[in-house]
């Protein structure tokens, strides 16, 4: 894909995913730095509490040494007493520290944790079309949500532990080698094994947490066609198939999660084993030692229980390492998003990823497009990004040229490029070849705002979000205030008395007058005010598209691209919005993919597209009379007759 940028440790699984090669777990989780760097002074202080709080447990085994070699030997029940405050105070002392740096790392995690989502949400909006026919919805969902909390998770607790845990067990190594070094070496002797073992276990759990996090999308993917399609899934009666296709991939995912699992349970029982057998064969050691009076009780006492409050530190090896590789997978995928590549509005058109290293076809000479020129297609080419490098072009040398002013039909067969060529104009999609102007300035030079701003769109396919009516069509225009309806003058009007608010309101009912909506939106329980919810599912087929064309015109665009606005309207309710929109099309440069005669109608030329190319243009009469193509397009009646003759 052109504007996709892989990371070289990534490819693309079938299920849509990614799957893992062998990468450096702290390389990946190095990254994160940028979002930590802000809260760096609280979770750098954090640490350092946790890690006093965790040494002041070392201190225990001194204090309870100078208990059994002191007051206890002595029976001196005063300093037993005062042995036994010291301890009380150190534990009370470690509580508070540990209570002190979970105060001070959950306010600022959840920080980063909103700010990783915020850009996370903002690089979405901006990433091209390409980007999202790629993606599974399912899997940039996991990314902004399940893979977010484990990075928190992982930044509040491993990240913390494994400094202080690392720190404890060096302090309590140096504490035992201190008090009887033969005794320290015998509980050293697992420490190689361990490593050893630590590592052959984290490319392993490394390998099964990235498939897992990717099933995981691939499931929300599922959930998320399945809710969405509900009414497909309960229409053909297909919910058994759907249980079945869902019921495939949890299998999947809970093998890898046992996989996951086992190899957890595995690694900590040998880190648990090791230790405790060295630990075992110390105790016998230095029983030996203290009954040949080489040691005494006080520093075997002592040297155990270091060795006992060493346990946490070392058995929470494997679990630490495990949530570190799960945390360094999700920053792995969070970043593969992040890492796509966007256009930047001052940069030319990117070409697709097959074709980007071709050398383009030179350009076409003609004179320079003068201001008022209208919408002009000059050699268009384009292919799809991902498509393989022998097949033809979806467009192939498209040349157009709306005038000001004026609109333009555009006619084909179902899969001709009508669509995708309604999609380079707004720059949904980009150019692969030749260039697209508007009124002489050329759509890759725009910034992508300005862009927008001239060009209106309509799609075939309305898509309506959870918010008001009003919300939904006042996306097209510059500015949406809160109102309702109450005044029917003209928004020029308005403005000019100075009332924002009611230039707004005028600018809303005029556009749905024009789409034919005015009637049955002010029959909704809040009207303009009435949340349609989910894909704007709660109205009908042809409701959401009158709305969709509300949208495109609230704003009085420059240029207007409708992909076959009316399909889904009746006849009567067709002809009222034709004849609203003629008024429309009349002060504006449109260009309309039409299906049906009465569309054509609309426009003062048609375009006829054949196979990527442009291979008519005329008015509706003239193509009827010359193309036998169109003819067959706007009558299949007509073309029968022919044949049959």
């Amino acid at each position: 894909m052109d504007t996709l940028s892989e990371p070289p440790t990534q490819t693309v699984s079938a299920t849509g995913g990614e799957q893992e090669r062998p990468r450096s777990a702290v390389r990946s989780l190095l990254r994160l730095w940028p979002y930590v760097r802000p809260v760096r002074v609280r979770l750098s202080t954090a640490a350092a509490v946790a890690v006093v709080a965790s040494c002041l447990g070392l201190v225990v085994p001194l204090i309870l040494k100078w208990i059994v070699d002191g007051p206890v030997a002595a029976r001196d029940t005063g300093g037993v007493w005062l042995g036994g405050a010291l301890l009380l105070a150190v534990g009370l002392l470690e509580a508070a520290l540990f209570g002190l740096r979970r105060w001070l790392v959950a306010r600022p995690l959840a920080g980063v944790e909103a700010a990783m989502r915020a850009d996370l949400y903002r690089h979405l909006q901006r990433l091209p079309v390409a980007f999202h026919d790629r993606w599974a919805s399912g899997q940039l969902l996991s990314r902004a949500t399940t893979d977010l909390q484990l990075l928190r998770m992982f930044l509040a607790f491993p990240l913390t532990f494994l400094l202080v845990n690392g720190v404890t067990i060096v302090v309590g190594c140096a504490i035992l080698l201190a008090q009887e070094w033969t005794l320290g070496l015998v509980l050293l002797a697992p420490v190689v094994p361990l490593v050893v073992l630590c590592s052959a276990f984290e490319k392993r759990y490394a390998l099964a947490a990235r498939t897992a996090q990717d099933q995981v999308g691939d499931l929300t993917t599922v959930v998320e066609e399945a809710v969405l399609g509900v009414r497909i899934t309960k229409g053909f009666g297909r919910h058994r198939s759907q249980a079945q296709a869902f019921r495939a991939l949890s299998q999947k995912l809970l093998g890898t999660e046992l996989r996951k699992a086992r190899l957890l349970a595995g690694i900590w029982a040998l880190i648990m084993t090791l230790p405790e057998l060295a630990l075992g064969a110390a105790l016998v050691v230095g029983t030996v030692q203290v009954a040949d009076g080489d040691l005494s009780a006080g520093t075997l006492v002592a040297f155990l229980s270091t060795a006992l409050a060493l346990r946490w530190p070392v058995e929470s090896i494997g679990f630490l390492l495990a949530l570190s590789n799960e945390a360094a997978t999700a920053t792995d995928r969070y970043f593969e998003v992040l890492d796509a590549e966007v256009q930047h509005d001052t940069a030319a058109p990117a070409a697709s990823a097959s074709v980007k290293d071709r050398p383009r076809p030179p350009a076409r000479p003609e004179a320079p497009p003068a201001p008022g020129d209208g919408l002009r297609l000059t050699g268009v080419r384009f292919r799809f990004p991902g498509s393989p490098p022998g097949e033809a072009p979806v467009l192939d040398g498209v040349d157009l040229h709306v005038p000001s002013g004026e609109s333009l039909a555009l006619v084909g067969a179902t899969g001709s490029g009508k669509t995708t060529l309604t999609a380079l104009i707004p720059r949904l999609h980009e150019l692969s070849g030749g260039r697209i102007t508007l009124d002489g300035a050329d759509i890759g030079t725009l910034p992508r705002a300005e862009l927008r701003r001239r060009v209106a769109v309509a799609f075939e396919e309305p898509t309506l979000f959870s918010a008001t009516v009003r919300e939904n069509v006042l996306m097209g225009a510059d500015h949406a205030p809160d109102g309702g309806p109450g005044t029917t003058e003209d928004a020029e009007d308005a403005e000019d008395a100075g009332n924002a608010e009611a230039a707004e309101n005028a600018a809303l009912w005029r556009a749905l007058r024009i789409a034919q909506a005015e009637e049955f939106v002010a029959a909704l329980p809040m009207g303009v005010h009435t949340q349609v919810g989910e894909q704007g599912l709660s109205l009908s087929g042809g409701q959401r598209q009158r709305l969709a064309l509300a949208r495109a015109v609230v704003g009085r665009p420059r240029f207007l691209v409708l992909d076959d606005p009316l399909s889904a309207l009746d006849v009567h309710t067709e002809a009222r919005v034709e004849a609203a929109l003629r008024e429309v099309l009349a002060t504006t440069t449109a260009l309309v993919v039409a299906h049906r005669p009465s569309t054509v109608l609309l426009a003062d030329r048609v375009a006829l597209l054949s196979e990527g190319r442009v291979t008519a243009v005329g008015t509706h009469q003239e193509l009827l009379r010359g193309s036998r193509e169109y003819r067959h397009l706007m009558s299949g009646e007509t073309d029968l007759t022919e044949r049959k003759r």
